[in-house]
């Protein structure tokens, strides 16, 4: 991928240009550089990063701290490179940082990576109290967004309230929330989790700014279509597709290692297909 600031600055706009509708549009998430050419040449028009995908692929847990900025950067970097003129958003958990000042810093080295958005969270990674008071949370973002807006290229920074993801399944208070960090100057808000249609018809009607929705429970069972007439305007797949690959091959390889099933290493593609899929000549 061209990385020069004319390419960053052109898919930096094009980036911000799909979350201006009127249709909703997928952010399909990567977790590699392999899975990043596949998920273009399935035909999306642009990728996130995913923690929880990296983390798995390390074998370790996502969201307790165990992998670094340096992993996730380089993680992000890979996927960049991978493709060919994608733009792509990062998945940066809380910021990486314990104070707003490291948080701004994580977004200006995020900047030299060839992605050209990113999500901060306002979790604490702290598993008995997990959610950041909200002015805390706030003086956050605003670190991100100034930070954001020094890059040389446009960059879409999403905030993210995690209640609902961690049991605090209070629609007000995300609510609040999501509008703090639309005052902070967040270009994109994002509350993963949210339970059924009416919910998410709220969240889009209380804020002025473009919202994500997670593919996960109630949003998995609806079309791109329908959430779009919700109001949302992009729809994160999250880990589910780094999920969904681990859970097929342990699948496969428990039948073979319990039942000597061996064809069951024959159901992928072929080796010719996927190389084509992953850009390459073949041979």
């Amino acid at each position: 991928m061209d990385n020069t600031d004319a390419a960053l600055r052109e898919r930096g706009e094009r980036f911000h240009a799909l979350h201006q509708g009127p249709q909703a549009f997928v952010l399909a998430n990567a977790w590699d550089a392999g899975s990043a050419r596949l998920l273009e040449a399935a035909g999306f028009a642009a990728l996130g990063t995913t923690s929880a995908g990296l983390a798995h692929s390390l074998g370790l847990r996502d969201g307790a701290g165990q992998v670094g900025l340096g992993q996730t950067l380089g993680n992000a970097a890979a996927i960049a490179a991978a493709t060919t003129f994608l733009p792509v958003s990062a998945d940066l958990e809380s910021g990486f940082g314990a104070t707003a000042a490291e948080v701004a810093r994580t977004i200006i080295r995020v900047g030299d990576t060839g992605v050209v958005g990113g999500s901060v969270e306002d979790t604490t990674e702290d598993p008995v109290d997990p959610i950041r008071p909200l002015a805390e949370a706030v003086e956050r973002v605003e670190a991100a967004v100034e930070a954001a807006r020094t890059l040389p290229f446009r960059f879409t920074l999403t905030a993210r309230a995690e209640n609902f993801l961690y049991g605090r399944r209070d629609l007000r208070e995300t609510i609040a929330r999501l509008r703090a960090f639309e005052r902070a100057g967040a270009d994109v808000v994002y509350a993963p989790g949210l339970p059924d249609a009416e919910a998410i018809r709220e969240v889009c009607s209380a804020v002025q700014i473009p919202v994500n929705v997670l593919a996960t429970g109630a949003v998995a069972r609806m079309t791109v279509a329908e959430l779009g007439a919700l109001g949302v305007r992009r729809v994160s797949l999250g880990s589910g597709l780094s999920r969904a690959a681990l859970s097929h091959v342990f699948g496969m390889a428990r039948r073979i290692a319990e039942q000597g099933r061996l064809e069951e290493v024959t159901q992928g593609l072929p080796g010719v297909e996927l190389e084509r899929l992953l850009g390459f000549d073949a041979k």
